[in-house]
């Protein structure tokens, strides 16, 4: 007689449990242990060709996790990456993409170096900084003495957003001596810059055109008033 029930006692039961102490790491969490179950079978096939087929099926679940990036180039590219990074790179089969190392995978950018760490007039930006160095650069001339002039006047109208004070043109012209490391002196110069008042006026139209244009902005994203019907 055969029993279509066979009670199992609780150390049986307990001893078959996974815990995920005991389970191998994940190499790419996001995807699931049963995706990285697949792409271990599918490693440990002998015949490349049905090796070739799970590899191909494992790419269109993949890509079904995200439907509306799966007809995209790119992104079948870097289903095929991941594909080799979860198999830990042991996964024999033919790819439509150069197949990634793991040199190539650990491989770590440059460290970026910025122009300058603790600026002593950050008001005035870096770029100010960058256009002085362009204009020691240039041969002496109308058109240097020109781009001079453009860089004072800048300084002067970035010093008085920042101090909302006024500002004599002889320490623009000493910050401007100072930041060029004494190849560029207007310090004795009769050279006169834009008007302080013109440009406060100035800044002072930007500010208010930028937040007219704010407040346009939270006007249009405000939702409209819906009266409820009691």
């Amino acid at each position: 007689m055969n029993q279509k029930y066979i009670k199992e006692t609780a150390n049986d039961v307990v001893h078959h449990l996974e815990y995920n102490a005991e389970r191998p790491h994940l190499i790419i969490p996001e995807y699931g242990r049963h995706l990285q179950k697949l792409i271990d079978q599918a490693t440990a096939i002998n015949d490349k060709i049905e090796r070739n087929k799970a590899a191909n099926y494992i790419i269109q679940v993949m890509g079904s996790l995200n439907p509306h990036l799966r007809d995209v180039l790119d992104f079948q590219h870097k289903l095929w990456d991941q594909l080799f990074i979860m198999s830990d790179f042991k996964l024999d089969v033919d790819s439509p993409y150069p197949i990634p190392t793991r040199e190539v995978i650990n491989l770590k950018p440059d460290r970026l170096e910025y122009p300058q760490k603790n600026p002593k007039y950050r008001f005035y930006g870096n770029n100010i900084k960058y256009m002085i160095d362009v204009a020691n650069s240039w041969d002496d001339g109308e058109m240097k003495n020109a781009l001079i002039r453009v860089i004072a006047n800048h300084m002067k109208k970035s010093f008085l957003s920042w101090n909302k004070d006024t500002v004599t043109d002889a320490v623009i012209f000493e910050h401007l001596f100072e930041l060029s490391k004494g190849r560029i002196n207007l310090v004795q110069s009769d050279e006169e810059l834009i008007n302080t008042n013109d440009l406060l006026r100035t800044n002072k139209k930007t500010s208010n055109k930028t937040n007219v244009q704010n407040n346009k902005t939270k006007i249009k994203t405000k939702k409209p008033f819906q009266r409820k019907n009691n």
